[in-house]
């Protein structure tokens, strides 16, 4: 399968008896095709998921493509187009840091998509800027644990970036949180500013009915061949294991980052 262009394709995963995994690649000419993709890909999942239990779970990713995609929706014809009182909104990491902080994702989401469109305040579920970083994951974890229930949410749409390193949330290589399996949420640490993170695990990401993977620019390129071309073989990078449960999982991936992407893949 060459991806030297735009395209699109399909694989099937039958993991177990009763589990199935469904993998679209899409290749778009531009960041803003991406964009494009991605908000139309919410507006459908949003109407399909309201129409099967009447509200529409979302969780957010920070990233420049994603803030992109949050501005599409802000725009014609989503802003009115999507019933937003019965969107409910959530994140999938966040720095520790204040909530008007412009590292924020919540900021970010904020003022790119959720201070223009009718979503109702009590439906907006962002990550508590709490006096630590273990505290704001707990009280994160403790929302999820009072709206979900026992078991894990099963959301409706997630989107995550992918790092150049490999990362996804804020799953990073080598740390304690990519193979945490009893907490929802959990502190965990990178380099440089804002070095501090609460992130959901994987038990919750692999709970997710939908999940799109947003990757664009020549340095993903690396990753991105090397996450899909390593079906089979033991994961070595937290994108790796990134398997939702009865699921589908879409890369939404510009020429460049999908240049490197071959028929050997």
């Amino acid at each position: 399968m060459t991806m030297a262009g735009s395209g699109s394709f399909r694989l099937v995963w039958k993991k177990t008896e009763r589990s199935v995994e469904i993998m679209t690649i899409q290749v778009f000419s531009t960041v803003t095709d991406v964009s494009n993709a991605a908000a139309s890909m919410v507006a459908d999942q949003a109407k399909t998921a309201i129409a099967r239990h009447g509200s529409f779970h979302l969780v957010l990713s920070g990233g420049t493509t994603p803030r992109h995609t949050l501005e599409r929706l802000a725009e014609p014809p989503y802003a009115t187009g999507i019933p937003w009182n019965k969107v409910h909104i959530f994140w999938g990491d966040e720095r520790w840091v204040p909530p008007d902080d412009s590292r924020s994702n919540q900021h970010m989401a904020r003022t790119a998509l959720l201070d223009h469109v009718a979503v109702p305040a009590g439906q907006i579920f962002p990550i508590p800027y709490r006096q630590s970083p273990e505290e704001a994951a707990e009280g994160y974890e403790s929302t999820l644990r009072r709206l979900f229930g026992k078991q894990p949410p099963r959301f409706d749409l997630l989107f995550l970036g992918l790092g150049t390193d490999g990362h996804v949330a804020s799953l990073f290589p080598g740390t304690d949180a990519v193979m945490e399996q009893r907490r929802w949420v959990c502190h965990t640490q990178t380099q440089g500013p804002a070095a501090d993170r609460i992130t959901l695990t994987f038990p919750v990401i692999n709970r997710a009915r939908t999940i799109i993977f947003l990757a664009t620019g020549e340095e993903k390129a690396p990753k991105v061949r090397e996450i899909l071309a390593a079906a089979g073989v033991p994961p070595r990078l937290p994108a790796q294991l990134v398997h939702p449960v009865n699921g589908e999982i879409y890369w939404l991936l510009d020429q460049a980052a999908a240049s490197l992407l071959t028929e050997k893949i």
